[in-house]
């Protein structure tokens, strides 16, 4: 099964209520992008967006350049299926984030949950070498791992884990620090794990 079968096959099969990195609203994912004041006209892009509701605040804010690239095709059907009409003002883009070709670049990139499972060190160059490729020079990287005492897998896949020192460090020297945080995620079964959140500006 590649990567795509494995996420199809969870997104088909899970409900919000099993899916332990669910969250009804987006909270520090939209404190991070509240804090940069980004006009209406930002082209944000949601790496590894699936079926999250980030989209949906996104869109209630008024923001008009959405892009929701996700490697599971279910899970953006799901998406779309849930916002209907304002479906069709997002950009949609299914496909592998190792595999992305970007047509255009980006004031504000955020990243839930995704880059902590590229764990290769050739493909963490990879997907840090097409952030600084794609953001825009001054722009925003929004980006939450697993901490270092947060999960060693998700979904079956191992994942590597990221304190704030360390993740800052793996982006220098093209993505300088703007804020860091530890989160507790409460799933939706009343387990907690531990998250690094972190904001930066491209160099």
């Amino acid at each position: 099964m590649d990567n795509q079968e494995h996420w199809d096959k969870v997104f088909v099969h899970k409900k919000d209520s099993e899916k332990s990195w669910f969250q009804p609203y987006p909270a520090t994912s939209i404190a991070f992008i509240d804090e940069l004041n980004l006009p209406p006209n930002a082209a944000i892009i949601d790496v590894g967006g699936g079926d999250s509701r980030l989209v949906d605040v996104l869109l209630e804010k008024g923001y008009a350049d959405i892009t929701v690239l996700d490697i599971s095709a279910a899970a953006i059907n799901i998406a779309r299926e849930r916002l209907g009409d304002k479906a069709e003002r997002v950009h949609w883009i299914t496909g592998d984030i190792l595999k992305f070709i970007p047509s255009r670049h980006y004031d504000c990139w955020h990243d839930r949950a995704v880059f902590h499972f590229v764990t290769q060190p050739d493909n963490i160059r990879h997907y840090i070498q097409l952030m600084e490729n794609t953001i825009k020079p001054h722009g925003a990287l929004i980006i939450g791992t697993f901490a270092g005492d947060g999960p060693e897998k998700c979904s079956g896949l191992p994942v590597n884990r990221y304190s704030q020192s360390k993740l800052v460090n793996i982006l220098q020297p093209s993505f300088e620090k703007i804020r860091c945080m530890d989160e507790k995620h409460q799933t939706p079964f009343n387990t907690t794990q531990s998250f690094t959140f972190c904001s930066f500006r491209r160099v």
